[in-house]
């Protein structure tokens, strides 16, 4: 990749930046300024961009807990909500060869229900860069957006299997079979290794070489390179160090991400009717949107989760350029249809950036309308919340929650609730006997759900997501509490923030840990020093 390329994404990511939106829609727009100067993609910027897919995949499987693909809001929303897709996109596509449009005319039913399923995917991309932007991945409505992500990948993989006219290699069922023996994992190798690598640059090298070499693996067999960087996450989700190696392997998964917006861009420029197509498809985006969220509500999922999960979904899918490259190959469709699909995946990461950015906002102003379609009965982590006498709030019960949880309540004899929205963390903390619950602190609802008890003396912000804390205060401001508000902060025009809205304690988390750790010596070596004398 040329570093000029790299400067002119820079430039357009920054630019979008300051106006409120993520950066990828700078990469994006980036990719067809070069276009239009005459820059052609190469097969070293394919292959980055391949490879950033890979890394992306095999970050979600290390957080993926397979079972959870089972529950139905995932596999019957994701699979219901293709079906619908296929067949009333299919049939509007179909019906528009009748208006003289060339792209159109000549279409069969089958090419028709082809573009129709490269329309069906949503993009793991653009929803996993959104979601850790805004420290959702764990969240509901994270957990349910990736899970049917990853359905609608399983039935790409499927559909490329049938569509090259070629069965995988018998070891392809040896390598799936890997998919149910992940409680093996910490006794194989490649575990062993990972354990043994420290926590510098052999884990960020373990980091690139594993999704590499599962992709490389799976393509061996005659199966997508994709799904071998996810099984191998998967596999490895249970290890000791998954999130460790996640976390490590964070920003270098951004950079080849880049590669990937770029080749969009300069994939081609539309004529005036691709671009009205493209147009077309990007208006018919809210009917998928509408479907999702009928579906989850169907499921038992409450209104704002829904909202938030479908807004999550609102776009189109690389993985519809794939399916369009295999129909393409059949002689399915022709080629300008690959310029339809980039533009149309364009146009929605621009539509769906802002949407969901202010997705909060949004639901707030359509809350009344939404709460009609809600089910009445609840999912169990949708149950009310249970303060009991807690004179202490922790918000967040990761290693910093946890710490503050057990000091006020055993050093401090407080009585302490914690507020979390990992279902797996809480249960976690649960056996452990501390008093915690599940819960989005940044959902409107979940507050309207929670009475401040009158015992209420401290509320401590524990987790370092300053999007997240902003939510929280805006939501105490609604109930108009004057209870006193405890934050931790990474960076000086943060910590600003959070003083001018009315936080009364505010730590810098770098520095706090530097004065923690420096009084922690002076006790020790004090008492040592007593001692000898």
């Amino acid at each position: 990749m040329d570093p000029l390329w790299i400067l002119v994404a820079f430039i357009f990511g920054f630019a979008v930046k300051q106006i409120g939106l993520p950066p990828l829609v700078g990469f994006l727009i980036a990719g067809f300024a070069l276009n239009v100067f005459g820059v052609e993609g190469n097969e070293t910027l394919d292959w980055l961009a391949d490879f950033g897919i890979w890394l992306l995949l095999f970050s979600i499987g290390l957080k993926l807990k397979f079972k959870s693909l089972l529950r139905p809001e995932i596999w019957a929303s994701a699979s219901l909500h293709m079906l619908f897709t296929v067949i009333v996109f299919g049939s509007g596509i179909f019906a528009l060869g009748y208006f003289g449009l060339s792209l159109f005319d000549g279409l069969t039913i089958g090419s028709s229900l082809l573009v129709a399923f490269a329309l069906s995917f949503s993009s793991t991309v653009f929803a996993v860069k959104i979601l850790e932007e805004n420290g959702s991945m764990s969240s509901a409505h994270g957990r349910i957006a990736i899970g049917i992500l990853i359905m609608q990948d399983i039935f790409a993989v499927i559909f490329l299997t049938v569509s090259s006219g070629k069965l995988p290699s018998l070891w392809a069922l040896a390598l799936l079979a890997l998919l149910i023996i992940p409680v093996f994992v910490k006794k194989a190798p490649l575990a062993s290794i990972i354990s043994r690598s420290g926590h510098g640059e052999l884990l960020v090298m373990l980091g690139v070489l594993i999704p590499y070499g599962g992709a490389m693996l799976f393509y061996s067999v005659g199966l997508k390179p994709d799904l071998g960087a996810l099984v191998l996450g998967v596999l490895l989700s249970g290890h000791p160090k998954a999130r460790e190696l996640g976390n490590a392997m964070l920003n270098f998964k951004d950079i080849f991400l880049v590669g990937f917006f770029l080749t969009i861009g300069l994939s081609g420029l539309p004529d005036w009717e691709t671009l009205g197509i493209s147009l077309l498809f990007t208006i018919a985006l809210p009917l998928k949107v509408i479907l999702f969220y009928l579906l989850l509500t169907r499921f038992k999922l409450r209104a704002r989760t829904a909202t938030l999960t479908s807004l999550n979904l609102a776009n189109y899918s690389e993985f519809g350029l794939i399916v369009g490259a295999a129909g393409v190959a059949g002689g399915m469709i022709t080629g300008e249809w690959m310029v339809v699909f980039a533009l149309a995946l364009s146009l929605t990461f621009i539509v769906a950036s802002p949407l969901n950015i202010y997705a909060q906002k949004i639901y707030i102003r359509f809350q009344n309308r939404l709460l009609r379609f809600e089910s009445k009965k609840r999912l169990p982590e949708d149950e009310p919340i249970e303060m009991n006498d807690a004179q202490v709030i922790v918000l967040g019960m990761g290693r910093t929650g946890t710490e503050v949880y057990n000091i006020m309540r055993n050093e401090h004899k407080m009585s302490v609730l914690g507020i979390d929205h990992n279902l797996d963390l809480v249960a976690n903390h649960v056996k452990e006997e501390r008093h915690v619950v599940h819960g989005d602190i940044t959902d409107v609802e979940f507050w309207q759900r929670m009475e401040l008890s009158s015992d209420l003396r401290l509320i401590i912000m524990a987790t370092s997501h300053h999007s997240v804390h902003m939510e929280v205060i805006g939501q105490l401001q609604v109930k108009n509490t004057k209870t006193m508000i405890a934050a931790l902060s990474r960076y000086n025009d943060e910590m600003e923030e959070l003083k001018q809205a009315g936080v009364q304690v505010v730590f810098n988390l770098y520095a706090e840990a530097g004065a923690g750790y420096a009084e922690h010596i002076f006790q020790i070596f004090d008492q040592t020093f007593h001692n000898e004398r």
